[in-house]
């Protein structure tokens, strides 16, 4: 993007075996100098593959003697309600690298006292099992960390050279197996993650560019240098990008609420955009990891153009979870693939006519017919029914993630536009809309690099937390307002220009919280109001009782890079009737039948139901 705001865009393949090598590419493809680059945003994948495919380091967790067994017992429910013999992941650490450590502090003060002895103790009995990094998790370290800091000096005393996660630093907050999960995850990819992030800036360095920004899981940007040290909220780094990227645009066509779907080759990532910006969330799981750090809300699903189309031993036919990737990719990419795939489907119905796809791929649509109508004579069935069963198998998988993130809060889909990105995004948009109910598309400008866009423009953020645990009526504004001053002063940065709080409120006895935005000047009673109409609004009913103040959290954020959409001269609008097929420059758009399409000034296209 230039320094004016304008867009160009180039799209390369995926390399899947070193993500730094596509970095480079994609610089390389824009063909201008390295000294014109004064900014290089990044976002990976790197964590989630580590956790998806455990390719993580080798930790050692340090835990309270009694409760070292958090990993294993998780939170006691099943994995799936009705499946009996399905089982959670395997935990990141297994149960003969945790190491108890004798000691406990209760709620209500310290009941047996980490002594200097149990942590020389424990750090040679860490020191035996050759660790790559060492996590220190012990409860209660929300509220008093000094065990923590005991124990990870003495460790470090022992073992100089390997570096060590305190739970309190990374996760300040109730819940032990959800700190810990936290902590676990952020030294199970710290090393794997720093050496990448190393290893891309050298490279970069070495073209003549600069360091990269790596964006995180809240949708806000890092230096390299400090990402490679919270591994942990790179969970999503790479979806983020394509929700920040989506709300840019949505605000840009007037629009202020809506779902996002960005379908790529692997995957699909729902999410959610509220007021113009995108919902931002206090935690989840990522590949069966609960990682509570904030993130902007993001559903995944396996149903991407490389899902593979198969039979399963009842002969029934299924899309995924497995899939074709970048290599070898589908079977018309020619490169090896001999599995039929959604793309393949889309091919063999029509619908993806262009001679290439952006990224120098060259179709092969007799291969992707004959692979088709192959698992069509396994089915009994013709290639045209089979092809349309394989996308509508997709399309519902992508439904119910659509209705997970706005359903599930509240949120009525048909209130919303749908904003449908990534290469496969515009191919999907109509047939997800109307499962959905929705009457109203956006496919944006650049819709195939829309999350390198969000890249391009999001922020620096910095996040900060801190462990309340007050009754709302036992909370004056004075206290609050310190409170939230000293929160700040942990959180900003040079780049800061906004600083926005929240606070997680309960009623007493719950076992969650919801955010409740805050402000200095604000005192419990403001805030429990708050919170009862946002109880209110998301599960219809309202509690007689005290409410409480869990957390707080501030989020300190630069300015957002400007962007100008479209071309700046006016041109004609372009409209489509459904059935239409339009390729676009790094994409396909289908018009449905029943389906308006409308060029805009900004670029892309806005989709009307008739």
């Amino acid at each position: 993007m230039g320094s004016n705001g304008r867009v160009e865009t180039r799209k390369v393949l995926s390399t899947p075996a070193d993500q730094s090598e596509g970095v480079a590419a994609s610089l390389a493809a824009l063909g201008a100098p390295a000294s014109s680059v004064r900014r290089v945003a990044h976002g990976t994948t790197v964590v989630t593959n580590l956790l998806l495919e455990r390719r993580g380091a080798r930790v050692v967790l340090c835990a309270t003697d009694g409760a070292s067994d958090l990993l294993e017992l998780r939170r006691q429910e099943r994995a799936a309600l009705y499946d009996l013999s399905a089982q959670h992941p395997l935990p990141l650490v297994d149960a003969s690298h945790v190491v108890a450590v004798k000691e406990r502090r209760t709620p209500t003060g310290v009941s047996v006292a980490l002594s200097a002895t149990e942590a020389a103790r424990v750090a040679e009995a860490v020191a035996k099992l050759e660790p790559e990094i060492v996590v220190v998790s012990l409860l209660h370290s929300y509220e008093d960390d000094s065990h923590e800091r005991l124990l990870a000096d003495a460790i470090a005393k022992r073992l100089p050279r390997v570096a060590i996660v305190r739970s309190a630093e990374v996760l300040p907050e109730i819940r032990e197996y959800e700190r810990t999960t936290t902590a676990v995850a952020e030294g199970y990819a710290r090393p794997r993650v720093s050496l990448y992030l190393q290893h891309l800036s050298e490279r970069l360095a070495k073209g003549g560019y600069p360091a990269p920004d790596v964006m995180t899981s809240g949708g806000g940007m890092r230096t390299a240098t400090e990402a490679s040290t919270a591994a942990a909220s790179l969970a999503l780094s790479g979806p983020a990008g394509g929700v920040v990227g989506s709300a840019a645009v949505l605000r840009a066509a007037g629009l202020n609420h809506a779902l996002t779907i960005d379908i790529g080759g692997t995957s699909a990532d729902a999410g959610l955009v509220l007021d113009g910006e995108p919902l931002v969330e206090p935690g989840g799981s990522v590949a069966g990891v609960p990682i509570a750090l904030p993130r902007v809300l993001v559903e995944t699903v396996s149903a991407g153009g490389g899902s593979i189309a198969w039979i399963d031993d009842g002969g029934a036919l299924r899309v995924g979870p497995r899939s074709a990737g970048a290599v070898p990719g589908p079977v018309a990419f020619g490169r090896g693939g001999t599995q039929p795939t959604v793309t393949d489907a889309h091919i063999a119905l029509g619908r993806l006519d262009a001679a290439r796809l952006s990224g120098g791929v060259t179709l092969d649509a007799a291969a992707a017919k004959r692979a088709i109508a192959a698992l069509a004579e396994k089915l009994g069935a013709t290639p045209k029914r089979t092809a349309e069963a394989i996308i509508a198998i997709a399309d519902a998988a992508m439904a119910r993630a659509l209705r997970r993130v706005s359903v599930e809060r509240g949120i009525d889909p048909r209130s919303c536009a749908l904003v449908a990105f990534g290469g496969g995004g515009p191919l999907h948009a109509c047939a997800l809309a109307d499962l959905l109910g929705m009457t109203t598309i956006l496919v944006p400008p650049h819709a195939g690099v829309l999350s390198a866009l969000g890249l391009a423009i999001a922020p620096e953020r910095r996040d900060a937390a801190v462990s309340v645990m007050r009754a709302a009526d036992g909370v004056d504004k004075k206290w609050f307002r310190v409170l939230l001053d000293a929160l700040a002063k942990r959180a900003v940065n040079a780049s800061a220009k906004t600083l926005a709080w929240h606070a997680r409120v309960r009623y007493a006895g719950q076992g969650h919280e919801l955010d409740i935005a805050c402000k200095p000047g604000d005192d419990g009673a403001s805030l429990a109001k708050r919170f009862a109409a946002a109880h209110e609004a998301r599960y219809g009913f309202t509690l007689t009782r005290a409410v409480e103040i869990v957390a707080v959290r501030v989020a300190a954020t630069g300015k957002a890079v400007p962007v100008k959409f479209g071309t700046g001269k006016k041109s004609a609008v372009k409209k489509l009737v459904g059935p239409k097929v339009e390729t676009l420059a790094d994409a396909t758009m289908v018009v449905a039948k029943g389906w308006t399409a409308r060029s805009l000034p900004i670029g892309g296209w806005l989709l009307v139901r008739k």
